[in-house]
């Protein structure tokens, strides 16, 4: 086991983690300098991060970039009458450790006792404290990752061009280092690659679209050929179009569709706001639906920091409270957390104190999602194949909560709504707006497919790594006819 670094003077940062290349000083140094200007409980956080990324339109790259970044949060403790309050002061860039370590200070001591207040976590409450390597510099990307994506591009562009229609996108990628050092000796650091493509194809005359995305750590498992002939797939689908008015349809969702929907399930799922009678999560006459059926099939929605493919920050590292998130709770081990099990709601957001008051289990929010029902099979076209008549949709948009009681969502389908008869698609139709809750889906999916990793179109950029399946929904309540493109 590595020695940790000292709170206070001397320099415990190794030679390798002084070389930056932009001049950055070593993170480490800045999260024991503003430790030892504190004086008291306090913790420092610090992201190190680096992003690139290529964006095309019109069959040909138009931009491409490397950006870097770094941000540093201290957060200070102090004891108020009633209690103890928290104070956080935070800077992008070079930061000031001393500077920012006064600057928490006096916002705790002009603050009122803090109602999420808990010990901090010690560096004895983690079997991993050892093994999460303080002492090694920020991961960083480059554009180097993108060349497998950029190398598949061009003979893409170019068949795109010969077919008179034209490939539009981006890809991104972004390394986050993140050190978390507090008062109590806890040191922790954790390095997450999160990658992201999208591309749309349109006709050339611009009346039909179609789009595809996926998430990745570092693109070795995007295949663009075969995104390319899906899109291409799409377009050849909608070569007849038909008019539909709006109604209740019998709707496959595709993966990408069901992970925005799961994703503001998730979102939505907190504790303290249940309890308060508040959201969809509320019990009729006070408490929560925690326990209650959701699906009459036995389906799983987990999150777990370790699971194969999604791996994620194993920590939580919160730069501010909230409801139920607490910054007294930095450097909580996160583990495997089934927000749904066996069709159940099982677990609602808590941090430490609200979880004790409520006496439940505390359960910090987790960057991944899986959606899954055990011994499931099947793809979206095992679905479409035994449809007699419904819709298959390409990807939702504009998705906004509209009663937050029921979780009512409001959007827009895009880039592809089609009309299945007897196992096949025979064309397209407009675009709708709809109005469902995720949460009454699950009451009525008739039937699930296998989970796949997949990206969502909106909310993707906040939740990367999702693994759904496709869902095929009775009455999908396609609420009126949109023109959206």
């Amino acid at each position: 086991m590595r020695a940790r670094p000292s709170h206070g003077g001397g320099d415990a940062t190794p030679d390798r983690a002084r070389r930056d290349p932009a001049g950055l000083p070593p993170p480490q140094q800045a999260v024991e300098e503003a430790l030892a200007a504190a004086g008291g409980d306090c913790l420092v956080l610090v992201e190190d991060s680096s992003e690139v990324e290529v964006r095309f339109a019109n069959n040909r790259t138009t931009t491409n970039g490397a950006r870097r970044d770094r941000r540093t949060t201290v957060v200070r403790f102090v004891e108020v009458e009633g209690g103890v309050a928290a104070g956080v002061a935070r800077h992008a860039g070079i930061a000031d450790p001393a500077a920012l370590a006064a600057s928490a200070e006096r916002d705790a001591r002009g603050s009122p006792p803090a109602e999420d207040a808990a010990p901090l976590v010690e560096p004895g409450d983690r079997a991993d404290a050892g093994r999460t390597r303080f002492d090694e510099p920020p991961e960083r990307t480059d554009l180097g990752v993108l060349q497998n994506v950029l190398g598949r591009l061009s003979g893409a562009f170019a068949r795109a061009a010969s077919a008179d229609r034209v490939l539009a996108g981006f890809a991104e990628h972004r390394t986050a280092t993140t050190y978390l050092g507090s008062s109590t000796g806890l040191r922790l650091r954790h390095a997450q690659p999160t990658g992201a493509f999208h591309l749309v194809a349109r006709s050339g005359d611009g009346t039909r679209s179609s789009w595809v995305g996926a998430g990745s750590a570092d693109f070795a498992d995007v295949d663009v050929d075969a995104l390319e002939e899906e899109v291409v797939r799409g377009l050849a689908r909608a070569a007849h179009q038909v008019s539909l008015r709006a109604g209740r349809y019998e709707t496959i969702l595709p993966p990408a569709a069901v992970a925005d929907l799961m994703t503001a399930l998730v979102d939505a799922a907190g504790g303290h706001e249940a309890e308060e009678g508040r959201t969809v999560f509320s019990g009729h006459g006070g408490g929560t639906r925690v326990g209650q059926i959701l699906s009459p099939l036995p389906l799983e929605l987990r999150s777990d920091p370790f699971e194969p493919g999604l791996a994620c920050e194993p920590f939580l590292a919160a730069g501010a409270s909230s409801a139920d998130i607490s910054v007294f709770d930095n450097g909580l081990p996160l583990a495997n957390t089934a927000w749904v099990a066996d069709g159940r709601l099982s677990r609602l957001r808590y941090h430490r104190a609200g979880a004790e008051r409520s006496r439940m289990p505390a359960t910090p929010p987790i960057d991944n999602l899986v959606l899954e029902l055990p011994g499931a099979a099947g793809t979206v076209e095992d679905l479409v194949a035994r449809t007699e008549r419904g819709l298959l949709l390409t990807c939702l948009w504009y998705i906004r909560e509209v009663d937050p009681a029921t979780l009512l969502l409001t959007g827009l389908t895009r880039d592809g709504v089609y009309l299945v008869e007897d196992g096949a698609v025979v064309g397209a139709v407009n675009n709708f707006r709809f109005n469902e809750s995720p949460v009454d889906l699950l009451a009525r999916v008739t039937e699930i497919g296998a989970s796949v990793r997949t990206l969502g179109r909106e909310f993707g950029e906040w939740l990367n790594r999702a693994s759904m399946p496709p869902l095929r929904i009775p009455d999908f309540n396609m609420s009126s006819v949109s023109q959206a493109s």
